[in-house]
């Protein structure tokens, strides 16, 4: 219920018993004084009588012409009680009537000159009120219905109701507008609070009112400005703090006193596939007992320092803090990325040490017998061949290593220009040409009427088909080599399908890592360094392009690149 009704109704409800209280005490006491000014007024009207009942008088028609000239009933009773008149009976029926002696007005006014009583008329039948005196002949009585004080009473009763009527109606409108006056700046007030409490911070208070309800509202207004300017603080230094946990490469958890996560950067979600939104229970954390060990150990004051812990299949390096209010902060550094590094380092440092490994052996076992003086001419052109193959093989390996390092060092960078893909693509296949052994491999051309051009670095489009058609020459014993060009969505699609020995499944997604070999002895046996595809994979992407690999066992094996052919779409 609003604060306006209330004031209403209680104002109403005080008034409204006032009233009754009020009307309740006049209803009394105007019925006591109607009928003491009615019992007053009949005496009154008997002694007047009674000083004109004179001896010799016609008393039955001095009672009717009293009783005619006041209202009431007039009785002239003798000194023996007998009725002699009476204003509304004729002579025939006074002779009917009893003796009125003992009638307790007649008995008072006997003793003391004059009495009253009220009481139900033995000859009229209803309640009259008496007043009778003594006269010199006799009495003489008046009396009046009871039922006409009642009537007059129950008109002064409507009167006083209809008073009390108006008067709650008037106190109703006085009551209304002075509640909407007291309760307009007190519901304002809680209106301009509640909207602060809800986030509006631009509400203020309008009002001026005076008294104790004006300096409420200054000092909403006031409270409103502080709380402005402090909730713009807070909120400035939420986001300033917001954006510098999530601009971290590291996860950051923040846990209250109460075992709730109140906030996680999105590096955290990602590390600990968090989908919750904060604030959640931490129990939804990942049940990982290194995890919930240090938390639980924050929780009890005590630091947890850094130690690596894996989860998900990440190793991360967890470190947690208890907070000085309680609660605690869970940092995560994922050491993926460095362990996988070092991984690769390890496997290039031993890949490399063994493709290197491999032909010096042979050069220096093959040079230490060509010192032997006794050694034939034909064994020692033999061995001197062997010495020249593995020195070469050497050199292929040392200039793939120095072109792997300068592409991902960022020292090249791709010189792009319009490419003849046609050319290009005879002057691998003539290459290979020349180097193919005694194979029956056929070499062929498929490029798309309109694939002919593409926009690319030559030099690095050259050695991109050289290293294709080169490892697809190696590994097609019979059948053929093309190279092919075609039309995507994105580019130009260029690259080369064999009908070779193929890759295995599990094989094909490490292909293009450095030394990769699906068969590392028929690749050294072929004079492959284990480094083409894993430089055709930089080249590409050096250009905004991507590389693509389809192989099925003992059918064959198809790579790709694919590249823009429009200059907007390079990227250097």
């Amino acid at each position: 219920m609003k604060l306006t009704q209330r004031l209403l109704i209680g104002s109403l409800l005080i008034i409204a018993i006032l009233v009754a209280f009020f009307v309740a005490i006049v209803d009394g006491r105007l019925r006591l004084r109607l009928y003491e000014e009615s019992s007053a007024e009949v005496l009154r009207e008997a002694r007047l009588v009674a000083a004109q009942w004179r001896p010799g008088l016609a008393v039955d028609s001095l009672a009717n012409a009293a009783g005619g000239a006041l209202g009431h009933r007039v009785t002239l009773i003798d000194s023996s009680g007998t009725v002699v008149g009476d204003s509304e009976f004729d002579p025939p029926a006074l002779e009917r009537l009893e003796n009125h002696l003992t009638r307790p007005e007649i008995q008072d006014a006997l003793r003391t000159g004059s009495g009253q009583s009220r009481r139900v008329s033995a000859s009229a039948g209803d309640e009259e009120l008496y007043g009778a005196v003594r006269a010199g002949s006799g009495f003489a009585r008046v009396s009046v219905s009871a039922a006409a004080i009642q009537e007059l009473f129950a008109r002064a009763r409507a009167d006083v109701l209809l008073a009390s009527a108006f008067a709650i109606f008037l106190a109703f409108g006085l009551v209304w507008a002075f509640s909407r006056s007291v309760a307009r700046p007190v519901v304002e007030l809680r209106d301009v609070a509640r909207a602060l409490a809800a986030g509006d911070l631009h509400r203020r208070p309008s009002l001026a009112a005076p008294g104790e309800v004006g300096d409420l509202a200054s000092a909403v207004h006031r409270l409103a400005e502080q709380l402005t300017s402090r909730i713009e603080a807070l909120e400035a230094e939420e986001v300033r703090l917001g954006a510098l946990t999530e601009s971290l490469n590291e996860g950051v958890i923040a846990i209250d006193a109460r075992q709730q996560v109140t906030q996680v950067n999105q590096r955290a979600r990602d590390l600990l596939r968090i989908k919750d939104s904060a604030p959640f229970p931490v129990s939804n954390l990942p049940r990982e007992r290194s995890l919930r060990e240090s938390i639980g150990a924050a929780l009890s004051g005590q630091a947890f320092d850094a130690h690596e812990v894996q989860i998900g299949g990440r190793e991360l390096a967890l470190t947690a803090r208890p907070l000085p209010a309680g609660g605690a902060v869970v940092a995560l550094f994922d050491l993926t990325p460095v362990r996988r590094l070092e991984t690769v380092r390890r496997d290039f440092v031993a890949n490399a040490s063994h493709e290197l490994r491999t032909p010096l052996t042979v050069i220096g076992g093959f040079a230490e017998t060509l010192l032997d003086e006794s050694l034939p001419n034909e064994q020692r052109q033999q061995f001197a061949r062997t010495v020249l193959a593995n020195t070469q093989r050497m050199q292929r390996i040392v200039d793939d290593l120095l072109d792997l390092s300068r592409i991902e060092s960022g020292g090249w960078k791709p010189n792009p220009s319009r490419v003849d893909v046609r050319a290009l693509a005879s002057e691998a296949l003539a290459a290979a040409e020349e180097r193919r052994p005694d194979k029956p491999v056929t070499l062929d051309l498929d490029i798309a009427p309109d694939a002919t051009f593409v926009w690319a670095d030559p030099t690095a489009l050259r050695q991109l088909l050289a290293n294709l058609v080169d490892n697809a020459v190696r590994h097609t014993n019979q059948g053929s080599v093309t190279v092919f060009s075609k039309r995507t969505q994105s580019g130009i699609a260029i690259g080369v399908s064999d009908t070779g020995i193929g890759i295995p499944a599990d094989h094909l997604p490490r292909i293009f890592e450095r030394f990769y070999r699906v068969d590392a002895g028929r690749s050294r046996s072929e004079g492959g360094t284990g480094l083409g595809l894993a430089i055709v994979k930089h080249l590409v992407e050096g250009h905004g392009g991507r590389v693509r690999a389809e192989s099925t066992v003992a059918r064959g094996t198809r790579i790709w690149a694919e590249l823009p052919d429009s200059p907007a779409v390079t990227t250097a």
